[in-house]
C-alpha cells in the first residue's frame, strides 16, 4: 500500500512516498479501514515541518476518513462497507479526564492516516455523517470537532447569541457555519477583501478587516451596541487575545484554540476579571462529542468548505499551499 513517511529532522522535503505491506486481518475489537481522504491542520504542519518532534519515519496526518474493509471479533458497531471518520484522541472516549499530550494522536505520537489502510480499535472511529464525501468527512476529526466543542460543549451556544470568529481557516469557517445553523449572529475578521466577500456569502452578518482596523475589538463592540459577543472562537493566541477580551461581552466565553501568533504573551487580566469572562483552552474533543456532532451535522443542509484537494503523492505541495495562508476553509488529500 502507498504511504507517506516523514524523515527526521522534518521539512517538506523530508516527506517520502513509500510502499508498505498491507496490514493483517484486524484483531478482536479492531476494524480495518481503507483510508480515502485526510485534511490538513496546523498541528500536522507543525509535525511535518519539524517543529513538533516525532519519531523517524512517522506516518503523518491526524485526520482520516474511509470505508471499513474488515472487522475483528467482538465488533458490533461497524460492518464492512460503513463510511467512518477517525477520532483525534483514539483513547478519549468520553468524560472529563482530558488528554494533555499528543502521545496517542495519529500522525504525532503514533502513525497517522497518510496511508491507504489501517487497523485500529473500533473505538478510534465514528460513523461519518450520511451523505458526506470522504474528503468532507475527513475535515471533521480535528477542525470540525474543535469548532463544535468551542460552540456547543464549552460555549453552550443558544439561538440569538453573537459569535466572533477570527480568520478563514478550517476551524473558523466551521464555527461560522455551525453558529449560523444554530440561530446565532456571526461577526468575522479577515485581512482580505476577497475573503470578506466569501465570509459574507457563507452567512456572516458582519466582517471586520483587521488590517484596516487594528483595534478590531472596539469595532466589534461598536457592531454590538457596546455589549460585545457571547462567544469568541480564538485561534490566534497571544497576538489576538487582548482584542478578543475587548470584543467579548460581560459573562462571555472565549474558546482558546490556536496559538498562531505565538505561545506566550501579555493578557489584560483586569479587563477579563471585570467582565467576568470565561477563558477556556481546548484541544479537539472526545469520541462521544464527535458522535453528537455527527448526529447534528446530518440535520444541517450545509457542507464543510474545501479549499482544494491534492493526491497523496502531492502532500508536500498541499502543505506548501497551507503555509502560504491563502486558503479558505480546509485543504484535503485524497487517495
Amino acid at each position: 500500500m502507498k504511504a507517506i513517511q516523514l524523515q527526521r529532522p522534518g521539512g517538506l522535503d523530508k516527506l517520502r512516498l513509500v510502499d508498505l505491506p498491507l496490514p493483517d486481518a484486524p484483531k478482536p475489537g479492531e476494524i480495518q479501514v481503507r483510508i480515502h481522504a485526510s485534511s490538513l491542520n496546523y498541528h500536522d504542519l507543525g509535525v511535518v515541518c519539524g517543529h513538533l518532534k516525532v519519531d523517524d519515519d512517522r506516518i503523518p496526518m491526524a485526520d482520516g476518513a474511509g470505508v471499513v474493509t474488515a472487522v475483528g471479533a467482538d465488533v458490533t458497531e461497524f460492518a464492512v462497507g460503513d463510511a467512518v471518520v477517525s477520532c483525534f484522541f483514539p483513547h478519549w472516549h468520553a468524560g472529563r479526564a482530558v488528554p494533555s499530550t499528543f502521545k496517542t494522536v495519529p500522525g504525532d505520537g503514533v502513525d497517522g492516516f497518510a496511508r491507504e489502510r489501517v487497523n485500529m480499535p473500533a473505538l478510534a472511529f465514528t460513523h461519518a455523517p450520511k451523505g458526506y464525501s470522504h474528503e468532507q468527512a475527513a475535515t471533521l476529526t480535528t477542525a470540525g470537532l474543535t469548532a463544535w466543542r468551542a460552540l456547543v460543549v464549552d460555549g453552550r451556544i443558544q439561538a440569538g447569541d453573537t459569535v466572533l470568529v477570527l480568520g478563514t481557516g478550517g476551524v473558523s469557517v466551521f464555527a461560522l457555519q455551525m453558529a449560523k445553523a444554530m440561530g446565532a449572529r456571526v461577526i468575522a475578521t479577515t485581512s482580505s477583501d476577497a475573503k470578506q466577500a466569501r465570509l459574507l456569502a457563507l452567512g456572516a452578518d458582519q466582517v471586520i478587516n483587521y488590517r484596516h482596523q487594528p483595534e478590531w475589538g472596539d469595532a466589534v463592540l461598536a457592531a454590538t451596541g457596546g455589549r460585545g459577543v457571547d462567544i469568541v472562537v480564538e485561534v490566534g493566541g497571544p497576538g489576538t487575545l487582548p482584542q478578543s477580551i475587548r470584543a467579548c461581552a460581560p459573562g462571555g466565553h472565549i474558546a482558546l484554540i490556536g496559538v498562531l501568533t505565538g505561545i506566550s504573551g501579555n493578557i489584560p487580566t483586569v479587563e477579563m476579571m471585570r467582565k467576568q469572562q470565561t477563558l477556556r483552552g481546548l484541544i479537539v474533543g472526545s469520541r462521544e462529542q464527535q458522535q453528537d456532532m455527527v448526529r447534528a451535522l446530518e440535520n444541517f443542509s450545509w457542507r464543510p468548505v474545501i479549499d482544494s484537494s491534492y493526491p497523496l503523492e502531492q502532500i508536500a505541495e498541499a502543505f506548501a499551499h497551507q503555509q502560504a495562508a491563502k486558503h479558505f476553509g480546509k485543504i484535503c488529500l485524497h487517495y
